[in-house]
């Protein structure tokens, strides 16, 4: 497991994040990136559940390196969808720091 406080790892989230960015209005046939935002939220939505569905198989099947890698499969997509929307990974940053310390029940309650 990677030692997240190394600093080797601790911006790749938004260095993701801006890569997408740039490739935003990319040519769709040179960029993955590109081809899903000229195809709109809905196959963006669309590989978020593909992604998300094949993590759950992973971990039923237990095997901790296609859970990582179907993990950052479904990070990735939806990194996407929050620069599809103008956000990015410090507003999600921010919403578990706000979180931190609040029991869930309370906090789910509290929506």
């Amino acid at each position: 497991m990677a030692d997240p406080g190394d600093g080797s790892d601790g911006d790749v989230l938004a260095r993701v994040a801006a890569t997408i960015a740039a490739r935003k209005g990319a040519d769709s046939a040179s960029s993955y990136v590109a081809a899903l935002f000229a195809k709109g939220d809905d196959a963006i939505l669309k590989k978020i559940g593909e992604e998300a569905t094949e993590t759950v198989m992973a971990a039923k099947d237990g095997e901790g390196h296609r859970i990582v890698s179907e993990v950052a499969d479904l990070w990735f997509h939806c990194l996407v969808l929050l620069v599809r929307h103008g956000l990015g990974p410090a507003d999600v940053l921010a919403e578990l720091a706000r979180r931190e310390g609040i029991s869930g029940h309370v906090e789910k309650a509290g929506r």
